[in-house]
């Protein structure tokens, strides 16, 4: 293997990935938006943070299941790996380069390409009360499914190693826990507010108005227009306060991570 040394060369891939999501989205229809700090970045930067090296993309329910079931063989050297896969155990999906293999110290033992993360964006109870304790649950769940999938998990505590030897040991399996986690992510499909369910870290105060993912604007990231949701200011105050300010010198860090090319 040869190492990517250089940052350039890695956000490069992830970029040529992003233009064939787009270019896919774009001929059959299907909804996307830059989110998350790849958002932040292309309002702040004009592109990536200058700390960052990932790209995150959110699609409606609707358009994400479409995006999951279609993206097949679209290009030779790109692979969609989503919930269900076998050996994978993220909730969300990951458009992954082949070519490449991408090594990150939050879990070392899942061997995928350079890749982009795709999120479905769901619907969440109107009432702010039933908003938290769904989110709760969410959580529960995610670990639930990411323990069961990935066999075993570092050791974070006595507390955490008598929960996460409960999930292991419970006899349902990977596949039941998954359904059920997209049922209870489809429960709220005419409510007023949506979020980004199928991960632990987005808090509920990224919870925003569903008019605010009722169409697509054309945004610049990178010197290239790309979509994002309508209403993605709401969405970047909600989700990160003042989004124009830079957060502190130590939080200016990069993802754990080493990229490789397969010889």
């Amino acid at each position: 293997m040869t190492k990517i040394d250089s940052i350039q060369e890695l956000r490069q891939l992830q970029i040529d990935i992003l233009d064939t999501v787009h270019q896919f989205c774009q001929e059959r229809g299907i909804t996307y938006f830059l989110s998350s700090g790849t958002l932040l970045g292309a309002v702040r930067h004009g592109g990536y943070i200058p700390w960052d090296d990932d790209i995150d993309l959110y699609m409606p329910r609707e358009s994400y299941d479409r995006f999951v079931r279609e993206f097949v063989g679209v290009a030779p050297h790109l692979e969609l790996y989503a919930t269900g896969k076998e050996g994978y155990f993220y909730t969300f999906a990951k458009v992954v380069d082949t070519r490449t293999k991408l090594v990150e110290d939050e879990f070392p033992d899942l061997s995928l390409g350079i890749n982009i993360d795709i999120f479905p964006v769901d619907g969440v109870a109107n009432a702010m009360w039933q908003r938290k304790l769904e989110f709760k649950f969410k959580e529960f769940l995610v670990n639930w499914l990411r323990i069961r999938r990935k066999k075993e998990r570092e050791s974070k505590g006595f507390l955490r190693d008598m929960v996460a030897c409960f999930f292991k040991k419970m006899p349902i399996s990977s596949g039941k826990i998954t359904t059920f986690f997209h049922k209870f992510c489809a429960r709220h499909e005419q409510s007023e507010y949506v979020c980004n369910l199928s991960e632990v870290g987005p808090s509920i105060k990224g919870c925003i108005p569903r008019s605010c993912t009722a169409s697509s604007v054309d945004i610049l990231f990178e010197g290239k227009p790309y979509k994002t949701m309508n209403g993605y200011i709401e969405y970047l105050t909600a989700t990160y306060g003042d989004y124009m300010k830079l957060p502190p010198k130590e939080k200016q860090v990069p993802h754990n991570c080493t990229a490789y090319w397969l010889d």
